[in-house]
């Protein structure tokens, strides 16, 4: 079964400096299952770690180790999307288009979602999708 990950989770791995039990659950489940995310994802957590690197949470090097540890799981990037379901999943739950992809994503694949986003997951909650918890 795939599983849908959203960048708060890899986020959570990132800077891994007291880990949610969310984020803890998800990289289990990557021991029996595929990740999946929409291509967003690619941008989202580069995004995530040089802006900590500005903040100084995060070293360049430190950043380089994470994406070497990122690529090792089995995370899949989804080819797919359906631009008209992203805005349409956008506007009726207001979220970001980012964050609506991840939602298409696990709609249309019906795979659980993880997630540390409580609007994210209000969304999936109301579209009836699964929630990793």
């Amino acid at each position: 079964m795939a599983l849908v990950l959203d960048a708060s989770i890899c986020a959570a791995w990132a800077l891994a400096e007291k880990l949610d039990p969310r984020a803890e659950k998800a990289e289990d489940q990557l021991k029996h299952d595929v990740g999946l995310a929409p291509r967003i994802l690619w941008y989202e957590i580069r995004n995530v770690l040089v802006t900590n690197e500005r903040r100084g949470r995060l070293s360049a090097e430190e950043s380089t180790a994470f994406l070497r540890v990122l690529s090792a799981y089995p995370i899949r990037i989804d080819p797919f999307d359906d631009e008209s379901s992203i805005f349409a999943l956008a506007r009726k739950h207001r979220l970001s288009f980012y964050d609506a992809a991840y939602l298409e994503t696990a709609r249309r694949n019906r795979a659980p979602l993880a997630t540390l986003d409580t609007a994210l997951e209000s969304a999936a909650f109301s579209e009836g999708i699964e929630l990793l918890v």
